[in-house]
């Protein structure tokens, strides 16, 4: 009995990864209706755990990250998007396939506890329908998209919108992110919402509610930036996060849209006879000094000209060390001498340990005698005060 319960479980988990890694899921589609799919989280945990329920009776939360992506391309198809707010969300798929096709999409589901992976396959069949005539585009700004994707949420979105649209027969056309269409990420607070667009349609005309807003009035209000009140009889949202701003709702008439042009016949790709061959003549001949003047004489002329310019003020308007001299006090001119000879000394002192000390340091008497020297009688002022000095310690 033990032996039979042994291969019983050993056959389970081979069933469970041969089937269960890889389990596919079809769905088909109109073409123009929006599409939905919820990544739950609790299918995939019983694929990372398939027999811990029954056996050990543990059962586990385990945070995931789901990565999906167009069997045998990097990326999805243009039509379609994924979102997931945290590991511990349920992811969603959505969009409105625009053509009808098949897309095969591969879904990987990351466990972030035990970092084991699981794959499933899904199937999208796109058939083609007729696009709905007459749609209508909202804004719902106290929303975000993973809030809406929900088909209990779309449900009460398009109650409120049956009520607008005063007709039973509506349909969710699509449903986009405000960031998708560039908005701006909103701040990390409470109360500040990324905001979604909703596009429903109908095979009925728009009520007369939806058609205020092609009213100059109510465009010249929102044009001004002034808070628009609602529609009288118009305000049909229960709920404060599924209302409207009026200001951004778009009327998509599809009966009255222009038809694309006809594509272009392909033809045989052999050019039709059209005669033998008349090569154009050639240009006559054209004298290309004057712009050689223009273009390199003329600046090099403007470039000698300045630099002789510059020269002459570099080097013409300089007067010379003699003049320069000549206009120089006498005394100020001695000063100057007198510093340039200090440095002199002090940078010979400097090469030199053993040199003598400098003179501006021996004391007001005479080296050689011993004497000192007699205080100066004159005051002139035209013998500078540092030759006075000179003159003592001679």
């Amino acid at each position: 009995m033990a032996g039979y319960r042994s291969w019983v479980f050993f056959l389970t988990v081979g069933a469970v990864s041969l089937f269960g890694a890889d389990a596919e899921i079809k769905v088909t589609i109109p073409v123009g209706k929006l599409f939905t799919y919820e990544l739950l989280r609790e299918t995939f945990q019983n694929d990372f755990e398939p027999l811990s329920k029954l056996y050990a009776g543990r059962l586990y939360d385990d945070p995931m990250v789901f990565k999906c992506n167009r069997q045998n391309f990097p990326d999805l198809p243009e039509w379609l998007r994924f979102t997931q707010r945290h590991p511990y969300d349920n992811g969603f798929l959505y969009g409105t396939p625009i053509s009808p096709g098949k897309s095969i999409i591969e879904i990987y589901a990351i466990n972030k506890r035990s970092y084991e992976a699981a794959r499933h396959i899904l199937v999208i069949k796109a058939t083609a329908e007729k696009m709905l005539p007459y749609q209508a585009e909202f804004f719902i700004k106290l929303r975000e998209i993973e809030k809406v994707l929900p088909p209990s949420v779309q449900d009460e979105i398009k109650q409120d919108l049956q009520k607008l649209w005063k007709t039973e027969a509506l349909e969710i056309v699509n449903i986009t992110n405000a960031l998708d269409r560039g908005g701006r990420v909103p701040l990390p607070l409470a109360g500040h919402f990324e905001g979604v667009y909703v596009k429903v349609g109908s095979e009925q005309y728009f009520s007369d509610c939806l058609l205020r807003v092609m009213t100059a009035e109510h465009q010249k209000q929102c044009a001004t930036g002034a808070k628009v009140k609602v529609p009288g009889g118009c305000n049909f949202c229960n709920i404060p996060s599924n209302c409207i701003t009026w200001c951004k709702t778009e009327l998509i008439d599809l009966t009255k849209q222009e038809l694309a042009p006809p594509a272009p016949t392909m033809g045989s790709g052999i050019l039709e006879d059209g005669g033998d061959f008349d090569p154009p003549e050639s240009p006559p001949s054209r004298d290309f000094f004057p712009d050689y003047i223009v273009t390199v004489i003329v600046p090099l002329i403007l470039a000698i000209v300045l630099c002789l310019l510059l020269a002459y003020i570099m080097f013409g308007r300089r007067e010379g060390v003699t003049k320069r001299n000549a206009k120089t006090n006498q005394i100020q001119l001695y000063h100057h001498h007198t510093i340039h000879g200090n440095s002199d000394e002090l940078r010979n002192m400097a090469a030199e340990r053993g040199a003598p000390p400098p003179l501006s340091t021996l004391p007001m008497f005479n080296s050689r005698t011993g004497d000192r020297a007699p205080p100066l009688q004159s005051d002139s002022p035209t013998i500078p005060l540092i030759m006075k000095t000179n003159s003592l310690l001679t």
